[in-house]
């Protein structure tokens, strides 16, 4: 089975910008419009936080970003990282290309610092809950753009040394 290579870059990486475009696309479909969450793309650049591209045979395929932060109170601290555009391409789901991605973003948001991962996603996106939720995330307070939305979920998950000693194996960036 092919391995799934995951490289930082930047958000304007051009692989970046087609896969977060291919999202929003999946959100216009399942919820009738983009996700419009105020992003600068300085969130994503060390030490406050990462954009990941996973490639396939050098085919762009997934992707997924963390950044920090200090205002959302998730499992007791604020020493979080918010896990934000998780994607994987239609032709290549089904392969764990999503648990591989959540995995290294955990993995260097620990290495970062943060002690708790929280993202938020949406009930029309029963795939993701699953994923999150078998991957040891629990449900947290409403935080962010959507926090008062009925559709959004949101989730949190504790970065423990396991997770920190994942990143020590996990893909160099």
């Amino acid at each position: 089975m092919p391995e799934l290579v995951i490289d930082r870059v930047g958000f304007g990486h051009g692989d970046a910008v087609r896969l977060i475009e291919q999202v929003q696309l999946e959100y216009v479909e399942r919820y009738g419009g983009r996700d419009d969450t105020p992003l600068d793309p300085a969130m994503f650049e060390p030490p406050g936080g990462s954009f990941f591209v996973g490639r396939l045979d050098g085919e762009p395929v997934a992707s997924g970003a963390w950044r920090r932060r200090d205002d959302v109170l998730a499992l007791g601290t604020r020493v979080t990282a918010e896990i934000k555009r998780m994607y994987v391409v239609p032709v290549a789901r089904g392969r764990g290309f999503a648990r591989r991605m959540l995995a290294h973003l955990e993995a260097t948001a620990a290495t970062g610092g943060a002690e708790v991962a929280i993202l938020e996603t949406g009930m029309m996106q029963p795939e993701a809950i699953a994923l999150y939720e078998t991957s040891g995330y629990t449900r947290v307070p409403g935080f962010g753009h959507y926090r008062d939305s009925p559709l959004s979920r949101c989730f949190a998950k504790r970065l423990g040394d396991a997770t920190a000693r994942t990143a020590c194996s996990a893909v160099e960036d």
